[in-house]
């Protein structure tokens, strides 16, 4: 896990692992939306969200694009925004994909108001 806005492409033409941009055609639209959400949240806004063997990963602004991240084939981001004409983001909100229950307000008081940025941006 990571907490990171990840925004389509997750996929590249080249298919290299990671390091590669790939731009859809709403790109602007998609890097809005993402920082819309990551702007409001206390860790991803710093674009260094310190996770335990990642402490040296950073992203710009709290987003990132996906295959520039790592590389997807065939994920549902892109499968939604090619075929059914969603805008769709990805969003890391822990470095722990389980985080235990004692967690869990900690969790929805660092996104209730990048939440509801987000759904007044949609």
């Amino acid at each position: 896990g990571s907490v990171v806005a990840s925004y389509p492409y997750d996929d590249s033409p080249t298919h290299k692992p990671t390091g590669v941009y790939s731009k859809s055609a709403d790109d602007e639209v998609f890097k809005y939306l993402a920082k819309a959400y990551a702007s409001h949240h206390p860790i991803m806004r710093t674009g260094k969200p310190n996770c335990p063997g990642e402490e040296g990963e950073t992203f710009q602004d709290g987003i990132t694009n996906g295959a520039q991240w790592y590389d997807v084939e065939g994920g549902m981001q892109d499968y939604n925004y090619v075929w059914a004409d969603c805008f769709e983001i990805t969003l890391e909100l822990s470095c722990c994909k389980y985080p235990p229950t004692s967690e869990l307000q900690q969790e929805w008081e660092n996104n209730q108001e990048s939440l509801l940025s987000f759904i007044e941006k949609v």
